[in-house]
């Protein structure tokens, strides 16, 4: 099982005992507030996209949405989401759960900086009722990212 891996892989961190688990879905974003009791934004959303040679992961904050443009201008070609199939074989996380830890080879993962407003967030821990709260220094060194982009809109709007 995922979490399973996720815990895993914290284990060896010294950290499992920060790994979250709930008896309610924390599948999506709202739900994932609730089950943690914060507002939606402090929610670390996972997507997983195709490119043409790989796939990768873009941690966003919870109220964040993919700007078409600036994706393209950063990887060379249009956003399409992997298909909840797709993201079980090549990131190894079910969709609900995918998250940056204990994923499969060869997938890279970045930050968007939708999140940096935030002292803590909260991404999933590779099943539909996981979560870890981490700071972006913690978030950043733990999901071995290749840095931080901007490649979201929307999040701004509510704080201009």
């Amino acid at each position: 099982m995922s979490i399973e891996k996720v815990r895993a892989y914290f284990r060896g961190l010294g950290m499992e005992d920060r790994v979250l688990e709930f008896d309610v879905s924390s599948a999506t974003v709202e739900l994932a507030a609730v089950a943690v009791g914060v507002i939606p934004a402090r929610i670390a959303k996972t997507l997983s996209f195709k490119l043409p040679d790989r796939c990768i992961l873009i941690v966003t904050a919870g109220d964040a949405k993919i700007d078409n443009r600036k994706y393209k201008d950063m990887f060379g070609t249009k956003a399409k989401m992997l298909t909840p199939e797709e993201a079980v074989e090549l990131v190894g996380h079910a969709v609900g759960g995918v998250c940056p830890f204990a994923v499969n080879d060869g997938v890279d993962v970045y930050l968007d900086i939708s999140l940096k407003r935030f002292e803590t967030v909260f991404p999933a821990c590779g099943s539909s009722n996981s979560a870890i709260e981490l700071n972006c220094d913690e978030l950043e060194k733990y999901s071995g990212s290749l840095g931080w982009t901007d490649v979201c809109k929307a999040w701004q709007e509510e704080n201009e």
